[in-house]
């Protein structure tokens, strides 16, 4: 059962609490919804969607008219149960058993079978009352013989379910308990009422608050950076969206908040998530949201430890260049969009192709089933490989129509698999050319690395059906990601690099992707949180004393701490000294100022200066100070 309909029943009945004539001044504890427009019904118990099943109402449609053979809208209880023990099958009539068991055999007359619940209404002059009382005008729920039928409206006036269906219903309802039959849809373009991300400056969180914005959705959101004071241009992109800031207080659960939506990142002490238990908001982790939208659309889930987002958005904009019309939701930020006047890590356009980024180090990718998978690679990064190797397996399985691998041999378990092979490859320091099966391709972008994920992004276009002649023009095109070796600028001769690196094997290819450039390298390294550092250790040292030469230098920033209850039993400065043990030029830098002067002084022309590291937002701010310090020197 998809965990994000909560939202929409709840929506549902929110809306129906508006109903003039409606009894409640808020949702009942145990409230069953009638979704007419998709034909469906939901139990609502303490805020959780506990049941859903297809339904049929009226073929005559919505209304409380006696004798019109319509189903009635609006507030009900449910007055009475009939059958209890009856076999399944067993016939009614008048209320009353006749003997007859169906047994799944064809027949055209429409039978009553299995479970009664009688309907009160609840609403005077609309359904309850003369001429429109849902009682007298012997309304139910019931089983039928037409289950095949079932999610269409075929009715003459009650609400039909399946019969095992109407068993688990009746055992969940007790007479007294509130339904609700709501004709209309919501009014919001993905009809899930209003969404609150908890969170919502996040990568991932702005990403699918902004997609529900412009898919004509309603969603909020709150974040303690905004509480600050800080981050005004992201709090600019969000409300020019239409997305309403609150708090982190709780305030944006009250009113008609469908589902507070959360990440890992968000702990159970915040605000947020307090008052939505209190509130009995559903709480739906963004994957959860996120796999909602993978099975709503033709989605292509890339994943591997590394290069997603680069590969995300390679194919974004291959299939955009192609003229397919896709959307995308991302971690990383999309200069092509950004360009637009955009965040960048989110589009929503009208074909039904959709590219997201599938996060593998917390499993949530085993919730996605895309149709087509893309599988980059398999290092060591957050989680052991053996454990992130079984989150592939069952993503594997779950892809529909096509799966792509990277060339990494830790991948052989999941092969077979889509791969294609570059030929007459050409690296660059400003790019790569290649052949792919005779067609020619030009990557803006340098590094043997985004050679594999331009491949992996080839590939997956070609399983959507798009022939690669068609896809040479939108790569050359290819505009690229933030911070994923974003060349800021050369003053002086000497060449800024911001980039996303922030585990081994990430760094390993932003310094190979420096050295394809003449001249020192100057590297910064900010960890992006205790644990990960503490993790990765060992393997790091390894990189940096493999990769660095005699006459680079490299800094460490503090490690990033975002808040939390992590523990901080590591410090950069024990990887410095792992590091000068093994010979690297390195030292700490205990302040960025302190960096900056460092660097300015240091830097010579023809060098390069990379910085690298992810999850605190200020580090593009500071690579542009490093930019304009090396300048003014």
């Amino acid at each position: 059962m998809d965990p994000v309909l909560t939202a929409r029943y709840r929506a549902l009945a929110l809306a129906a609490l508006a109903r003039p004539g409606c009894p409640f001044q808020e949702l009942p504890a145990n409230l069953a919804v009638v979704d007419v427009p998709r034909q469906r019904m939901g139990l609502l118990r303490e805020g959780r969607l506990v049941f859903e099943a297809p339904v049929s109402t009226a073929l005559n449609g919505i209304g409380g008219i006696e004798n019109s053979y319509r189903t009635p809208p609006g507030w009900h209880r449910i007055a009475r149960k009939v059958g209890e023990g009856a076999e399944p099958g067993t016939v009614f009539r008048s209320q009353m058993p006749t003997g007859e068991v169906w047994r799944g055999e064809i027949r055209e007359d429409d039978l009553i079978t299995t479970r009664i619940l009688t309907l009160e209404g609840l609403e005077p002059g609309v359904n309850q009352g003369p001429g429109c009382d849902s009682l007298m005008r012997w309304i139910y729920v019931h089983g039928t013989n037409h289950e095949d039928r079932l999610g269409a409206p075929v009715s003459h006036g009650c609400l039909r379910l399946g019969n095992e269906a109407v068993v688990r219903l009746f055992e969940a309802m007790a007479e007294g308990d509130a339904l609700v039959v709501v004709p209309d849809d919501l009014a919001d373009g993905l009809g899930l009422g209003r969404l609150h991300f908890a969170g919502v400056a996040g990568s991932g969180m702005s990403a699918l608050a902004q997609f529900v914005a412009m898919k004509g959705g309603r969603a909020s959101g709150s974040d303690r950076s905004f509480d600050r004071g800080e981050r005004p241009e992201a709090r600019h992109l969000l409300e020019g969206l239409g997305i309403g800031l609150h708090p982190q207080d709780g305030s944006g659960l009250a009113g008609d908040c469908a589902a507070l939506v959360v990440s890992t990142a968000v702990e159970d002490t915040v605000p947020d998530v307090a008052e939505a238990r209190r509130r009995g908001v559903p709480v739906l982790h963004r994957s959860e949201l996120l796999a909602h939208l993978v099975a709503a659309h033709r989605t292509v889930a890339v994943t591997g430890t590394s290069g997603k987002s680069t590969t995300t958005a390679l194919v974004f904009e291959l299939l955009r260049g192609a003229g397919r019309q896709p959307s995308v939701l991302t971690g990383g930020d999309l200069r092509a969009l950004q360009a637009e006047g955009h965040w960048g890590n989110a589009w929503a356009d009208r074909s039904d192709l959709l590219v997201i980024e599938a996060d593998e180090s917390d499993g949530s990718l085993v919730r996605y089933h895309p149709a087509v998978g893309v599988v980059l690679n398999l290092q060591r990064d957050h989680q052991e490989p053996a454990v992130v190797l079984d989150f592939f397996r069952t993503f594997r399985a779950q892809c529909r129509e096509a799966l792509v691998l990277g060339d990494d041999p830790a991948l052989e378990p999941l092969r077979p698999g889509l791969s294609l092979r570059a030929e007459a490859l050409e690296l660059g320091p400003e790019g790569s050319r290649f052949v792919v099966e005779g067609q020619a391709f030009t990557l803006p972008v340098p590094g043997a690395h985004n050679v594999a994920n331009a491949l992996a992004a080839l590939g997956a276009c070609r399983a959507l059906g798009v022939p690669l002649a068609e896809l040479a023009a939108p790569l050359a095109a290819f505009q690229g990601v933030a911070r994923r070796f974003q060349v800021l600028g050369s003053p002086r001769g000497v060449t800024v690099v911001d980039d996303f690196a922030h585990n081994p094997a990430k760094v390993q290819a932003a310094l190979r992707t420096a050295k394809l450039r003449s001249g020192r390298l100057l590297a910064v390294f900010q960890p992006h949180g205790f644990g990960p550092l503490k993790f990765m250790r060992e393997e790091l040292v390894a990189v940096l004393a493999e990769e660095a030469r005699p006459q680079d230098r490299f800094w460490m920033l503090p490690v990033f701490y975002a808040g939390g209850t992590a523990r901080r039993d590591i410090a950069s400065e024990d990887v410095v000294a792992d590091l000068v043990a093994r010979g690297v030029s390195a030292e700490d830098a205990p302040d960025r100022e302190t960096l900056c002067g460092s660097l300015a002084s240091e830097a010579q022309e023809g060098d390069l200066i990379l910085l690298m590291g992810a999850r605190d937002p200020s580090l593009a701010a500071l690579a542009e100070r490093v930019l304009a310090r090396v300048n003014n020197t």
